[in-house]
């Protein structure tokens, strides 16, 4: 790493997108590589998902006693009796508390909330297609976790290259809990090598010699950021043991772009029969099949380590 690695505060476009100006938010995406808005979304709705998977969080005795719904404190000591064979390494929390949350309804509906319909649509300029395979980051002290390395989400989830990500904490999240940050203007650099690194996804990008410009920020409830997928992010170090930081991960494109098989599949081993299992309601269960994508295939290299020559 070199020594000109600097740090700059998130720009706030919700102005932009009150005005409807998605030219400028088009124009400030691409040179930035990310949009970044305060409370987008509805706070309450926010904390209800939050107080749901910290309903399972609490179902396995991993939450400090005393506490209202959202409080995140966890008993590392009792969760660090989970062994580390029975842990999701990329989540923070074990396979069986992970599968409970993939199976709550609240969880899948968020991310088709319409503010955030209304903005990709604005993005794409046509209609938006909700990738099914949402990710919650549970992150824990748990002895296995690592902070999520640098990395881009094309090679893990390729189809469209006009793929973005949507990351949401559920909750407040300070800088010091181990928020999102990411690297500007770096999607213009398109694929970047990889190499192996703990943390989810298991894959680094290699980064030259040359100015870095991290953009950071604390977040609160509601706050929104989003990115291309060939944006280089990663997680800032959660400096709380004691704390869980939760947050969401989802992915939009245009509905007439590509998008591979796996981005339609469960982010666990669960079925979607199995996840749809206890829901109320019917209008989110196989959505996709409606619109029939287009598929694209799996390309392994993407995924294999390569020297990066700068």
């Amino acid at each position: 790493m070199n020594n000109s690695v600097k740090h700059t505060q998130f720009i706030d476009s919700s102005l932009l997108l009150r005005d409807g100006n998605f030219a400028a938010l088009r124009q400030r995406a691409n040179e930035e590589g990310y949009l970044f808005f305060k409370q987008l979304l509805p706070v309450q709705e926010v904390l209800r998902l939050r107080e749901d998977l910290l309903a399972v969080v609490e179902k396995y005795g991993w939450r400090e006693a005393g506490q209202d719904a959202q409080g995140g404190l966890i008993n590392l000591n009792a969760l660090n009796q989970v062994p580390d064979e029975q842990m999701r390494n990329d989540i923070g929390v074990s396979h069986a508390a992970y599968d409970d949350v993939q199976k709550l309804e609240s969880f899948h509906a968020l991310p088709h909330h319409p503010h955030l319909i209304a903005l990709y649509q604005g993005l794409f300029g046509q209609e938006v297609f909700v990738h099914p395979r949402h990710i919650a980051r549970m992150i824990t002290s748990h002895r296995v976790m690592s902070p999520t390395p640098l990395h881009q989400d094309f090679p893990l989830i390729q189809g469209s290259t006009d793929t973005w990500t949507c990351w949401f904490p559920l909750g407040d999240c300070p800088r010091s809990l181990g928020g999102l940050t990411v690297l500007r203007a770096s999607h213009h650099e398109g694929y970047i090598p990889i190499q192996a690194a703990p943390g989810a996804g298991g894959i680094a990008v290699q980064l030259c010699e040359g100015e870095e410009v991290w953009v950071e920020g604390d977040y609160v409830a509601g706050d929104v950021l989003t990115f291309p997928c060939f944006t280089v992010h990663k997680a800032l170090p959660c400096q709380h043991k004691d704390q869980i930081r939760l947050s969401i991960d989802a992915r939009y494109q245009a509905a007439t772009e590509p998008i591979e098989a796996r981005s339609l599949q469960p982010h666990c081993d669960l079925t979607w029969e199995e996840i749809y299992a206890n829901w109320e309601q019917d209008n989110l269960k196989y959505y996709w099949r409606q619109s029939t994508p287009k598929l694209s295939p799996w390309d392994d290299t993407l995924m294999q380590p390569a020297r990066r020559i700068c």
